[in-house]
């Protein structure tokens, strides 16, 4: 026995003083428990190692410092009432019991349960009861209780818990995936509806299963609402919640009326952290609805492809549609723009211009510059309608990138080889032609030279940028990007001195690329970077973050899209401690002069996550995460912790005579 008294003694000076445990209560518990004699004979030998050991049921005794460290936080006193989740082999019951006055353990592994009263039994502890029963329901006979521990990790606090916390009560637990990814956390209870929280650290514990848990088979219960947490005093996260505006869900009235701030400017950029998230669509369709509705705005230019946002701007300003051609919004990633939020707001924007003169309706319009085909497609045709003898011409030039317009890469590809020569001269000449007679052909209609002549930029920067596109990934980046913002100048100058826009396109493309590790480390730019140097301040860019939920995307490019789990932000992102400052959605206005402390304290680089179309959770530090200073990037972030992904609309042709369901054909 002196052997394991003294390997005890050693245990508690090397593994908890030196590492941080101060608590004289929790060190005296630990110090007289027996650790030992809760696992089997072949692991006694390891007993007081800091590991973590297996017992019976495929469970696992905590290693020493976790339990130190756990009860340590929960801060328990003499007559304290406790309430432990998982009794497992006794072994921390057994401490509570030399700390507290009375211990209600529970255990859902009835042979467990019977072996641990056993233990506890034999080894004289009195003052613990265990139960056997599902713990994530907690004890109500037994409620409200001082402190509340849990050796298994859910994936979030159960009500049940939270109901039977004392006021003042104490509540630890770990909190993540069931197989990593998971903290421990601290929560106070302030009052009947309040919460404080704390996280102590990673960890990784066995998960918690039942009612308000993790299921048997993996899954997760509806999460319901969870009552509201307030953060550590004086942290990062109490300091964003201090500045934190609470948004309304998007379905409101007042949602855009918090983001008139910004109505003054020439053009308002929106973000979104992922291509696939609901709330970012709905977010952004209530402000841009606002804008239009109150302020005038005329012009949503969105990060698509300019020939299938022609068709939405045809069907919302209720301008014929061209003879049958490829429907709009066919290729990979079909769900980013055919989903049931976008067909919403689309739906909002013709009623909206119905009740407008022609000259004042909204229109819709593409910034992106993939859909090559199509541009060449629409191109010729407008050439057929107005200057037949033209389209001849331009048919010639065009034949050069014929062979590859289904598959533009390919182009690439082969200029790089020298094996086919590359097409620029031919379509350069083109699009110099068709803007020489530009006055000409506007006379015949204004809006479809547009379509044309913004059709013929596109075709010139494709074919450069999928020229480039295996020469450099800055300089193909860099290219889009341009595109993008002279697009967006294009059809500002279209629609006269006095136009204003709204932008939907990703952070990475609306937050200011300069405040950025793409910016500053590979020196790409972006379209919020070229706005914010063009105008200044007459440019509000607005980022959009989420902590967790869901998100429609693929693994892997022309994949199909699944809806995959978010997995909660890493503790080094700036998500992090928007998610601790406890509020369900919040604006945070960054700009100048509104919250300068706080601008201070965020402005040194963190990471933040991007999500596109490609979603890797395995790979999320490496595929996901850059740095960035979020007040240089952005005028204002808005912040929804819990996100779902987008409904997807099903891919089909457009069929004839049904206007109600034009551009989209379902």
């Amino acid at each position: 026995m002196s052997d394991y008294v003294q390997a005890r003694s050693a245990m508690l000076q090397r593994q908890l003083v030196d590492r941080g445990i101060h608590d004289q209560a929790v060190l005296e518990a630990m110090r007289h428990v027996p650790r030992h004699a809760f696992v089997g004979e072949a692991m006694r030998a390891l007993a007081y190692d800091d590991t973590a050991l297996p017992i019976e049921a495929g469970q696992t005794i905590s290693q020493p410092y976790i339990v130190a460290l756990t009860l340590q936080a929960a801060e328990i006193q003499p007559n304290d009432s406790v309430l432990e989740i998982g009794t497992g082999s006794g072994y921390v019951a057994a401490v509570l019991a030399r700390m507290a006055r009375r211990v209600d353990s529970i255990e859902r592994v009835p042979s467990l349960a019977e072996s641990a009263r056993q233990r506890l039994q034999q080894l004289g502890v009195s003052r613990v009861e265990v139960h056997t029963a599902d713990g994530t329901l907690g004890w109500p006979p037994g409620a409200p209780f001082d402190v509340i521990v849990a050796a298994a990790s859910g994936p979030q606090v159960p009500p049940a818990w939270r109901q039977q916390l004392a006021i003042g009560g104490r509540l630890v637990m770990p909190i993540g995936d069931r197989a990593g990814g998971q903290r421990l956390y601290k929560l106070t209870r302030l009052d009947d509806t309040r919460y404080e929280e704390e996280d102590l650290g990673a960890v990784m514990f066995v998960p918690l299963i039942g009612k308000q848990g993790w299921a048997e088979d993996g899954s997760q219960p509806a999460r319901p609402a969870a009552p509201k947490t307030v953060p550590r005093r004086g942290s990062l996260a109490e300091a964003i919640r201090r500045a934190a505006e609470p948004l309304p869900d998007p379905a409101s009235s007042q949602f855009g009326a918090l983001f008139d701030r910004y109505a003054d400017r020439r053009v308002v950029l929106l973000g979104e952290a992922s291509h696939g998230t609901a709330e970012f669509y709905q977010a952004r369709a209530a402000i841009t609805r606002r804008l239009i509705e109150r302020h005038g705005f005329t012009i949503v230019a969105v990060e698509a492809d300019w020939p299938d946002a022609a068709s939405i701007d045809r069907y919302v300003r209720q301008r014929p549609a061209p003879p049958p051609a490829e429907p709009p919004f066919q290729r990979f990633p079909t769900w980013m723009w055919r989903n049931t939020d976008v067909q919403a707001f689309t739906q909002w924007l013709r009623a909206h211009n119905d009740a407008q003169p022609v000259q004042r309706r909204a229109g819709f319009y593409g910034l992106d510059m993939y859909s090559l085909s199509s541009s060449v497609a629409a191109v010729l045709g407008y050439l057929d309608r107005v200057d037949p003898t033209a389209a001849e011409v331009a048919r010639e030039r065009y034949a050069c990138l014929t062979p590859w317009q289904k598959d533009p890469a390919v182009y690439g590809r082969t200029a790089q080889t020298q094996r086919h020569g590359a097409c620029e001269e031919d379509v350069v000449a083109q699009l110099r032609d068709l803007l020489r007679k530009r006055l000409d052909y506007a006379r015949e209609d204004g809006v479809l030279f547009l379509d044309a002549a913004q059709n013929a930029r596109l075709v010139t920067t494709a074919e450069r940028y999928y020229r480039t596109l295996y020469q450099s990934s800055v300089q193909s980046w860099n290219l889009r990007d341009t595109h993008m913002f002279e697009t967006l100048n294009h059809v500002l100058d279209a629609h006269g001195p006095a136009s204003r826009a709204v932008v939907w396109a990703h952070n990475s493309h609306v937050g200011n690329a300069a405040a950025t590790e793409m910016g500053q480390a590979r020196n790409e730019l972006n379209i919020g970077q070229l706005c914010r140097e063009k105008f200044g301040r007459a440019a509000a860019l607005i980022g959009f973050g989420t902590h967790h939920g869901t998100v429609a995307a693929a693994h892997d490019w022309d994949g199909p899209m699944e809806v995959m789990q978010v997995r909660p932000a890493r503790e080094d992102s700036y998500e992090y401690p928007m998610h601790q400052a406890g509020e369900p959605r919040f604006l945070l206005d960054l700009r100048p002069g509104i919250h300068d402390a706080l601008r201070e304290r965020l402005a040194p680089p963190r990471l933040e996550r991007f999500i596109g179309v490609i979603y890797r959770p395995q790979t999320e530090l490496q595929s996901h995460y850059s740095s960035a200073s979020l007040p240089d990037q952005f005028d204002a972030y808005a912040w929804f912790d819990d996100t779902r992904a987008v409904t997807p609309l099903a891919v089909k042709k457009r069929r004839e005579g049904v206007p109600d369901t034009y551009p989209f054909g379902v």
